[in-house]
């Protein structure tokens, strides 16, 4: 029996042999050498261009944030010349200077930049009195009763409102009608 169990454990034993040996022809051993170093390949230039993702992500990360620092920097730099007049006008009225015409022609020079400042932003005012009220654009604050303006009409602006381009950046505050 134990000569059995040998003759049993040399054919399971020449069985792995051979499962471990394996003959083919030169042309496939060749044709599976060189699929092996293009498949090597392959994988050096997918490791390559992950890491080259990789580094535009992070380069695009630092440039956006970058961006983000100093995205206003032009009109920053536009208020300060607005800064600089609005500086001028506080210290001439802290000298109680006595030409009020003046004064106020200056404020009226500082409100003239600051709307070309904005226009130039693309930025207008939204109209108001005597337009029909839409909620979209407009901020109910007050509701009167009466009975010389259409239901829903705007008798009175409170707050302007604004939009860039077609977007709603602030709302105007109104006071609309109610007829009676």
């Amino acid at each position: 029996m134990a000569e059995k169990n040998n003759n049993k454990e040399n054919n399971n034993k020449d069985k792995n042999n051979a499962l471990e040996t394996l003959i083919i022809k030169k042309e496939e051993y060749e044709q599976l050498q060189s699929e092996a170093v293009k498949a090597k390949e392959n994988w050096d230039r997918l490791l390559r261009q992950q890491a080259d993702f990789e580094n535009i992500r992070k380069r695009l990360e630092r440039e956006k944030s970058e961006f983000q620092k100093f995205a206003h920097e032009d009109i920053v730099v536009d208020l300060l010349g607005i800064l600089d007049d609005l500086e001028r006008s506080v210290e001439a009225a802290e000298k109680k200077q006595e030409n009020f015409e003046a004064f106020l022609k200056g404020i009226e020079m500082i409100l003239a930049h600051l709307y070309e400042l904005i226009k130039k932003r693309g930025v207008c005012a939204i109209e108001a009195e005597g337009k029909k009220f839409d909620p979209n654009i407009h901020e109910a604050l007050m509701q009167t009763d009466t009975a010389e303006y259409a239901d829903g009409e705007i008798i009175e602006e409170l707050q302007k409102g604004y939009k860039i381009e077609d977007r709603v950046i602030r709302t105007a505050k109104v006071r609309v009608a109610k007829k009676i």
